[in-house]
């Protein structure tokens, strides 16, 4: 009988050359990304099926088969279910705008940082896509969850000012120019995601052109109003 060559993937398993740690590492990470996107989608199909204040961890935990022990390896609390996956949007947010060419317009440099994370939202996985009008859907439906938007619009608007003021070289703490930018700029995001939710528009194409439209008309009400 001949011996089969250590290389051949058809050899015993013990014949084989054991998986490198780094492979066996990106294995644990694609499920511990699996377990929590599992975990999102159940938890928005509650809340969109049952509002989001009468569900309950128990049921979340219950329709991935998990238990709670795994559920907050991943989440703080059932708010971070819905918080944590915009979180995710305003790092890319920021990475984008770190990354704008240098002497660019702080308002434009803003607008197009978010058309880029905008775009990764509408080219990326459909999936995803679908998350994020479902998590929009969520939030609009919920004071508290719109109250914890608020609190999450402050940590990003200190961040994106923070990066203004470094992109222009000067002191956030005695330059107010930054942060009324970065406000200015984050209004005319929320009216636009605000009109968007009261015709049911969710394609994230199609909310960046409403707030492309929402910035023009800031430039215009401020060269014209103020």
């Amino acid at each position: 009988m001949s011996a089969v060559p250590a290389g051949d993937p058809s050899g015993p398993v013990h014949d084989r050359p054991p998986a490198p740690p780094r492979a066996l590492a990106g294995l644990r990470e694609r499920k511990k990304q699996r377990t929590r996107t599992a975990l999102v989608d159940a938890a928005l199909d509650l809340f969109l099926s049952q509002g989001y204040e009468a569900t309950t961890i128990d049921e979340i935990v219950a329709a991935v088969e998990v238990s709670q022990r795994t559920f907050f390896r991943y989440f703080a609390t059932k708010e971070d279910v819905v918080t944590s996956f915009l979180a995710d949007h305003d790092e890319i947010l920021k990475e984008a705008l770190a990354a704008r060419p240098p002497g660019e317009r702080p308002f434009t440099a803003l607008l197009e940082s978010l058309r880029a994370m905008l775009r990764t939202i509408s080219e990326g996985d459909p999936a995803d896509g679908a998350r994020f009008r479902r998590v929009r859907q969520v939030i609009e439906a919920t004071p508290s969850l719109m109250a914890a938007q608020i609190a999450r619009h402050s940590a990003s608007s200190e961040a994106l000012a923070a990066e203004i003021a470094r992109r222009e070289d000067v002191d956030p703490e005695h330059d107010l120019r930054p942060r009324i930018v970065v406000a200015f700029f984050l209004s005319a995001v929320k009216v636009a995601f605000e009109d968007c939710a009261r015709r049911d528009i969710w394609d994230a194409g199609t909310v960046a052109a409403r707030v492309d439209e929402a910035v023009a008309v800031v430039a215009r009400t401020m060269r014209d109003w103020v």
